[in-house]
Parts: C-alpha cells; structure tokens; sequence
C-alpha cells in the first residue's frame, strides 16, 4: 500500500543552480511508475523451460533440413512461455493447453486467409472482436483470446510454408512441448504447490497478527486478502477438476476455511492493541507460524501440528476471539477426518462444473455490454491496421496489428501506459536483434543464441510490461528471419510498425473512448460500499448465517483487492486521470477499515459484548447507503459530516461509526 511520503527538506539555491537545466527534462512521475521495475522474484524453473522448449525446436529442425518448421514450432513455444505462469500443476493445463488449442484456430483462419486483400481484412476483423469479448471472461480466456488473434494476424500475414495444417500442428507442438517440460515433476510434486499456497496464507495471517496495533496493519491486511485470494482460486480451481472429494484436498479447503475466525478475529485484536498500546503475545503469530510449516509438510494429527497451542489465558473478548480462532485452526489441521470437517463447515462451498462454468460465461459475454465494447475497440483498432498495410506498402505488415493486439489489453494494463512501455520496450529490443541479425550465421549458431535470448523472458516478465518486450522483440525478430532472410532489414521497419501499432491504439483504442481513460474506481468503489451497507446488516441481522457472512466479506475484500489494482493501473495513465485516481485512495482504506470495525464488532458480541439496537445498526447502513449514492453522482470526491445521534458512546458499534464518519469526512483534491 501507497504511504505518504515526508515532505523533502528544501533545497539549497546552489543545489538548484547546480542542477541547472536538468529539472525540465526530468520524466514525468506517471512515466516514472510505468518505467519502474516491480520487485518480483526469478521463476528459475520458466527460466530452464524457456530455454529448452524455445532452442529445441529449432535444432530438430536444421537437423530435418527444414529449419522454417522449426521456426513455427519456436513461436508456438514463444506462447506457452507466455503462459507458463501458474505453480499448480492442473492449472498450467489451462494456461498452456486451452491457450495453444485457440491459437490453432486464428493461425489456420489467418493462412486460409492469406493473400486474399480486404477479404483477410474483413476477417481479422471479426476474430478481433472474438477475441475481445472473449477477454473479458478471466484469465484463461484472455490469454486464448490473444494467442487467436495473434496467430490469425501471423497467419495473416506471413505466407506459411507447407500444406493448410502443418503452421498449426507446429506451433502447437511447440506449445506442447512447454507444457511437457512443465509437468515432467507433477508425479513427483502433486498437491505440493497447493500446500505452499495455503502455509503461505497461514503465514501472512501470521503476520498480520504481529502487525496488530501498528500502522504496518493496514499493509499485512492487504497482503492477507491477496494470499487468501490466489489460495483458493489455486484450490477450489483444481477441486472443479477432481469430480468427488478427494481427502488431500478436502483438507487443504478445511485448512484454509479456518483461517476465516483467525481473519475474523484480527481486526478486534488490532483495535483493542491500539487503544491499549500494546502488542499482541508474540506466542500467538508463533502459534500460526507453526500451524503453517505442518500444513507445508502436509501430515495430520497431534504429531504433525494438530496439538492445541500454548497460548496465555486471555483476559478480554479480542484475546478470546484469537484464542478460540487459533485453537480452532489447530484442531482442523488434527482432525484425521477432513470429510467430517468439510461437511459442517465448508463455507465456501465446491464451485461449479467447468461445463456449467463455461456456459455461463459464454452467456454472460453474450449479454454485457462490457464485452461488446471492448471487442469493438479492438476490432475497430485491427481493421484500421489491417486496411492501413493494405493501402500502403508496408513489408512485413503483419507487425502493426500485433502491436494492437498486445497494447489494447485493458485487462493487462493501461492502455495509454502500455504503449508507451511497448515503445521504449520494442526500441531497447531492437539494439540486441541488431546485434544478433547482423553477427550471427543462420544455423547451428541459432540454437545457442536461442538459448540464452528465450529465458530472457520469463525473467524479465516478472519485472513490467516494457521489460518483457525488450525481450520479447528480439527472440521474435531472429524466428521471422529464419522464415523470410531478411536480416538487418528487418530492424528499422519493425520500429516504425510498432511506432504506428502504438498511435493506433492511442488515437482509435484509447482517446476517442472516455471511458478507457476516465478511471473507474469511483463507480467499483461505490458498488463496494453498498455491499459493505448489506455486509452490516447481515452481521447484525436477527437470522445470522455464518457461512453467508463468511463469503459476503471474503467477496467484498476481493473487489477491494481488485480496486486496489485498479488504482495502480490508474496512476500510470498521464493527468489528470492519474492524479483524480489518487484522490480515491484514502477512501479505499477508509472503507476496509469499515470492513474491519464491522467483523471487529461481530467478534466481541459472540465473545460476551452487549448486543447493539436495530436504530444503530440502521443508522450506520443509511450513513453507508447516503456515501454509496455520493459516490455515483459525483465523480469527485466531497466532504460530508456524518452526525450520529442513536447509541450510547460505549456502544459495540462506536468504533464502527467512527470509521463510517471518517469515510463520509474524506474530501475532494483541490485540484481535479
């Protein structure tokens, strides 16, 4: 999370004269964030693959005397790279495989289409707002949706050698061959990722129990959700795939279902260390701790971290709720029979057939506008290259409609940021294929050279958008020009392609679109605070249901997750948008505070506090209520005093009215 940084002791008039004319060409600090390397640890193991299944190929081929095979079998690889993201073994069959299965399909219409003038325009075309709209479902269609466009656009406009069917059988095979080289450990290491998942959530709780009472809470909090929300898309994923209920992973769903008291309890903990200044025992974020590394170890029993912790007696209802969480959490691990464990307690529920699932997104994307729109700013945006290269003679044309393809992904990024990166990215790229293309021989010299580009880019993938095209760029460069020989000459066109991709995008995929640069938080921001308005009234409601609290809140704290990237997408975008969406910050903290006071007060209630009355808890609904509707009138921020005259001061409910007003008493930047 953003912190407010301390204000820059002023500047000495010889410092500033020194400095002289710099300060003006100093970049932008919305550029500054783009350019800015995340911090992101190597995946060694993507590393090894890509170097393998990229080089590979290609030495199969100048070894068949048919070095352009191996070539098209390279770039299918170029794409199961990309998609090579996931740790769990089940998901890297849907991240590679289903990927590889639409790319087959765009480079086969794409050849069909080749060569036949506004009849391949018309037809890229319409793939492009397929393959829009099919990138508004999740992430595994929105990688399908782009290796179907980008295949078309190749097949497009590359002539491929060979029959109709051999391009496809190719890239598909090399795809495949990452996904071979990715599961080469799975009867070694099953269930091992899932595991990791879920102690690594064990530990961020940890860790947010030792944050209790200090202002690094807010931080562990926002690290808690995002660990919790990629444990259970890693578990219940592959839980769609297993039909019945295997016990290894009824126990990992049972493990990460107690966490939720132990995540319950946190806030009330964190409220009562901060009005008493203290910290909670160091043994209970221990305790934790230690129920993690037996979920890591994957055993059972009292032996294998199912013995009760030792914990101090506690002496106030936060100390209670933790107390009873942790022990809890501890006897789930113990349990010999996750079955019995799961059948009373499996809040979360088992998700849906993926039939069932893919039927509804095929619906839902039929019917949203969302969908139809995007896909019409991508298609608009391809047709305009594709008619552009068919008007004026651009060799290799190909290269503008792939440069749309991968900047006009709103779901990756912002649009304007992003074209800036591929820019700069494509330009860095282009120095080291000048080197390769015009020092290397074709031939054997291919392989090695492949070998040390290839891992380039899962390494540097991890780093931001631009850092991966740089090594994107030459890697695809070398394959194009085992397949047309044009050397050094590819170099220049290929800047100047990208440079026109790039103010396609801008002008037809992004300025003529004010809602692609207008940003979007207050509108989510709002759907979030009257969910919260709805979350309170459950809490407090007279037919209280635990298991629907439990995913009421967990599904709030994901869409605020999802808001919280959203923000950072929106301060790479230029002003004013970057600087409106930094407005919108402080009330998204001041929201999950709400979340918090809220589960903090249902928490002392259950542990012996006074119940509040029905005016209250109505009262504090029609305060949230009265922010979500200011919230979607206004697309600034106002301040309005939020006066609560129902309830005595030593009310359950005062720390949450106290968060409520503090929300309702943000106020809009003076500047818009």
């Amino acid at each position: 999370m953003p912190r407010e940084t301390p204000p820059t002791p002023p500047e000495s008039r010889e410092s500033r004269a020194s400095r002289g004319p710099q300060r003006p060409l100093a970049p932008p600090a919305w550029l500054v964030r783009s350019l800015k390397p995340q911090s992101a640890p190597i995946p060694w193991a993507a590393v090894a693959r890509a170097s393998v299944a990229m080089a590979l190929p290609l030495a199969i081929g100048i070894l068949a005397g048919h070095p352009t095979y191996g070539a098209l079998a390279s770039m299918g690889a170029l794409s199961g790279v990309i998609g090579d993201t996931a740790d769990a073994y089940r998901m890297r069959i849907l991240n590679i495989a289903v990927p590889q299965l639409f790319g087959a399909i765009g480079v086969t219409l794409g050849s069909l289409a080749f060569g036949h003038g506004w009849v391949a325009v018309g037809a890229v075309t319409l793939v492009a707002l397929v393959s829009g709209m099919m990138s508004t479902i999740g992430a595994v269609a929105s990688v399908s949706g782009l290796l179907l466009l980008l295949n078309c656009v190749v097949g497009a406009g590359l002539p491929m050698p060979g029959q109709w069917w051999l391009a496809p059988a190719l890239m598909t095979g090399g795809g495949l061959l990452v996904l071979a080289l990715a599961l080469l450990a799975w009867p070694l290491r099953s269930g091992v990722p899932e595991r990791a998942a879920v102690a690594d959530s064990y530990l961020s709780v940890a860790a947010l129990l030792e944050a209790a009472g200090t202002d690094a809470y807010d931080d562990a909090r926002g690290a808690v959700t995002v660990s919790l929300n990629q444990s259970y898309d890693l578990v219940l994923a592959r839980r769609a795939l297993d039909h019945g209920r295997k016990a290894e992973l009824v126990r990992l769903v049972a493990q990460l279902n107690a966490l939720t008291p132990i995540v319950e309890a946190a806030p009330a903990a964190h409220q009562w260390a901060r009005h008493a200044r203290v910290r909670l025992p160091a043994e209970v974020p221990a305790a934790v701790r230690a129920l993690a590394q037996a979920v890591w170890r994957g055993g059972e029993g009292p032996d294998r971290g199912g013995a009760p912790p030792e914990l101090a007696e506690p002496r106030d209802h936060a100390s209670r709720a933790i107390d009873h969480a942790v022990r809890h959490a501890a006897e789930t691990l113990g349990d010999p029979d996750p079955l019995g464990v799961i059948e009373t307690d499996d809040r979360l529920g088992r998700p849906a057939a993926l039939r069932v699932r893919a039927r509804r997104a095929a619906r839902n994307v039929i019917l949203s506008g969302a969908s139809w729109r995007y896909g019409l700013r991508l298609a608009l945006c391809i047709g305009i290259a594709q008619s552009l290269v068919s008007l004026i003679d651009v060799p290799r044309s190909y290269w503008v409609a792939l440069t749309v393809t991968f900047v006009l992904k709103p779901d990756f990024g912002s649009v304007f940021s992003r074209a800036v990166l591929r820019a700069l990215g494509t330009a860095a790229g282009l120095v080291v294929a000048a080197v390769v293309l015009s020092e290397v021989p074709h031939g054997w010299w291919d392989v090695p050279v492949m070998m040390l580009l290839a891992p380039l880019i899962p390494a540097l993938t991890t780093r931001g958008y631009g850092h991966q095209t740089a090594a994107i760029t030459p890697v695809i460069l070398l394959l194009s020009d085992i397949l047309n020989h044009q050397g050094l000459g590819l170099v220049g066109p290929r800047l100047v392609d990208s440079l026109l991709g790039c103010a396609i995008a801008l002008v037809a995929g992004y300025l003529l679109w004010p809602e692609s640069w207008g940003t979007r938080i207050g509108d989510r921001l709002a759907d979030a605070v009257a969910d919260t308005a709805r979350y309170v009234e459950c809490v407090f409601g007279a037919h209280e249901d635990p298991a629907a609290r439990a995913r009421m809140r967990r599904r709030l704290y994901r869409d605020l997750s999802a808001i919280r990237s959203e923000f950072q997408r929106a301060l790479t975008e230029p002003p004013p948008t970057g600087s409106r969406a930094a407005a919108w910050w402080p009330l998204v903290v001041a929201v999950e505070r709400v979340l918090d006071a809220t589960t903090a007060a249902r928490v002392r209630i259950r542990h012996g506090a006074e119940e509040p009355a029905p005016e209250e808890i109505a009262e504090v609904v029609a305060e949230l209520r009265g922010l979500a509707a200011g919230l979607r009138a206004s697309s600034h921020l106002r301040e309005v005093r939020a006066d609560f005259t129902v309830g005595p001061k030593d009310s359950v409910l005062e720390p949450l009215r106290q968060e409520v007003g503090a929300a309702r008493a943000i106020a809009s930047p003076k500047t818009t």
